[in-house]
């Protein structure tokens, strides 16, 4: 594999990107990564490696395990390729994404970020059962003109452009009534696509609020340290190196939009040609093709993406 990593940034996916089986390949493999899911585990008291392994998909998709299964499998991926010399020269990740990102550039521990991000999934899932609400995918429709559908309907601020994905793929979030409301005038003002996503809650909206306070608690506990290399965030779609900004960015990312396709060709003016998604899925390889096609994405995954880059 050709390996710059002055002109490189490993990605990091967030929830939705699981799957059942994921990590199973490279947990037979390597001892290493056995000891990294046994010490999750032990901290989160389930067996996660049995959850990610064996499913059911049903309680994998719940976010208190969806989210730590994604985190822990993205960083047994880097542990391997940082072992074998891959790292790169930037990172960053999409929603909870973020904390693999800064765990990579060593700013934060596996283990203290592991504590935060059970902290975090554990609140999110309860802020999901007291303020119910949805997501839907809007394709085809500029970021102006759906931010101005929110405003206008829906009762204003129970419904807002949560992440923006691409320049074309953007996504709502808020209550049922106002996402479906928005949903539809989308429809009527020419989006290509419209799609309410299978997900329990109403993330990176006003709805979340109530995971803010006890987010914060654990975010004040844990250490943060200066990237070892520049690490974009979901807020400002900037890198970050001051500790204290760091710890803001990963409260206020809780209920306000990620910028993916804003911190993409922010990385891009800063010289990044290659992105390499590590973790489960293809998502934001996908994504990295329809915000500017002439950018390279591939990934790591599984036992056979990391074989043939190491062999």
């Amino acid at each position: 594999m050709q390996f710059s990593k002055e002109t490189t940034a490993f990605i990091y996916p967030g929830q939705a990107s699981q799957y059942v089986g994921m990590g199973s390949d490279l947990y037979e493999k390597y001892d290493s990564v056995k000891n990294v899911y046994s010490t999750a585990s032990d901290l989160l008291g389930f067996d996660l490696a049995e959850l990610s392994f064996n499913g059911p998909i049903e309680k994998l998709t719940q976010t208190f395990v969806t989210q730590p299964a994604i985190f822990t499998h993205s960083y047994a991926l880097t542990m391997l390729l940082r072992d074998n010399g891959y790292k790169p020269g930037y990172s960053a990740g999409h929603s909870l994404g973020e904390y693999s990102a800064l765990v990579a550039a060593e700013s934060i521990d596996f283990i203290d970020a592991l504590k935060v991000v059970k902290v975090r999934a554990n609140a999110m899932q309860k802020a999901c059962e007291e303020n119910p609400g949805t997501m839907a995918a809007i394709i085809g429709m500029d970021l102006v003109s759906l931010e101005g559908l929110c405003s206008k309907v829906g009762n204003g601020g129970s419904v807002r452009v949560a992440n923006l994905n691409s320049p074309s793929q953007l996504v709502i979030s808020g209550t049922h009534d106002a996402v479906h409301e928005v949903m539809t005038a989308a429809k009527e003002n020419g989006a290509k696509i419209v799609k309410e996503l299978n997900v329990s809650g109403a993330f990176h909206s006003s709805l979340m609020e109530s995971a803010v306070e006890e987010l914060d608690e654990s975010l004040r506990r844990m250490v943060i340290s200066v990237p070892s290399f520049p690490v974009y965030t979901n807020f400002t779609a900037l890198p970050l190196s001051d500790p204290e900004e760091i710890m803001n960015s990963l409260s206020k990312q809780i209920t306000n939009p990620v910028k993916w396709y804003p911190t993409i060709l922010n990385m891009a003016a800063e010289g990044v040609t290659n992105f390499i998604e590590v973790g489960p899925g293809k998502v934001l390889q996908g994504l990295i093709k329809r915000i500017d096609k002439n950018l390279s994405a591939s990934g790591f995954d599984t036992l056979d993406d990391l074989n043939g880059a190491l062999n």
